[in-house]
């Protein structure tokens, strides 16, 4: 069983920066898919960022702004967000698939983001 749990979030002013992380069980961490994921209020579950061995993917809209990472001896993924914007808003989840081609099969409770204007 794998077990995501997100620390980071927070509020913060326009421009500032977070780092969010996501700590996994799991004995083959280097081997999972991480993601993250946002959902602000009324709108639908986005991609953010991703990485596994095939490399490292974001979404266009956070892409040169926010920077995906992990440290495999933690255990631990982390997601850079800097020159953050009020529609970075929302609640951020991490996700883990046990395969880089595999669908998203575990997901932490969320970490709230709040960028303020």
């Amino acid at each position: 069983q794998v077990q995501l749990e997100e620390s980071g979030g927070g509020l913060v002013q326009a421009g500032g920066s977070l780092r969010l992380s996501c700590a996994a069980s799991g004995p083959r961490f280097g081997s999972y898919k991480m993601g993250w994921f946002r959902q602000a209020p009324r709108k639908e579950r986005e991609f953010v960022a991703a990485i596994s061995w095939t490399g490292e993917y974001y979404a266009d809209s956070v892409k040169g702004r926010f920077t995906i990472s992990r440290d495999n001896a933690k255990n631990t993924v982390y997601l850079q967000m800097n020159s953050l914007k009020p529609e970075d808003t929302a609640v951020y989840y991490c996700a883990c698939a046990l395969k880089a081609f595999s669908n998203y099969d575990y997901w932490g409770q969320g970490t709230q983001v709040t960028v303020s204007s």
